[in-house]
């Protein structure tokens, strides 16, 4: 039972700082695109690109936000794995970029390397949550 409470802590809380994160940036999004764009030095010149960033970063981020605080309450092993796949694929569009397209600034090492450790906390938090699975049922 111990392990268990453990368990669902530290995977609420990773879920919940995931959410955290994703929110701030969602709601800088739909108050300032334009704020967003600036942290990789990117200009948006006119009403279709701040609706763009408005949309993905803001409107699709707030959804996310939904979908993750869903998952952490209802579902939190579906949510840890969700989350995982999310930071992973993250990482792996960045990896992508490097490979095909060279190095990345400081922006990009910087998330590269927070997407890359929440995606192997996500990873750890899997397998530890089927230990205490299959040690409540075995």
């Amino acid at each position: 039972m111990k392990t268990h409470t453990i368990y669902t802590v530290l995977a609420k809380g990773f879920m919940l700082l995931s959410a955290f994160s994703l929110a701030y940036v969602a709601l800088l999004a739909i108050k300032s695109p334009q704020a967003v764009m600036d942290l990789v030095q990117v200009k948006l010149g006119n009403n279709d690109a701040l609706s763009s960033i408005r949309g993905v970063y803001g409107g699709v981020g707030i959804t996310l936000v939904i979908a993750i605080l869903y998952l952490t309450f209802f579902c939190l092993q579906q949510g840890v794995q969700f989350i995982t796949l999310f930071w992973g694929s993250y990482a792996s569009s960045r990896l992508i970029t490097i490979l095909a397209d060279g190095a990345l600034g400081d922006f990009g090492n910087t998330w590269f390397m927070i997407e890359s450790i929440f995606c192997f906390v996500g990873i750890a938090l899997i397998i530890f949550g089927r230990r205490v699975i299959n040690f409540q049922h075995g």
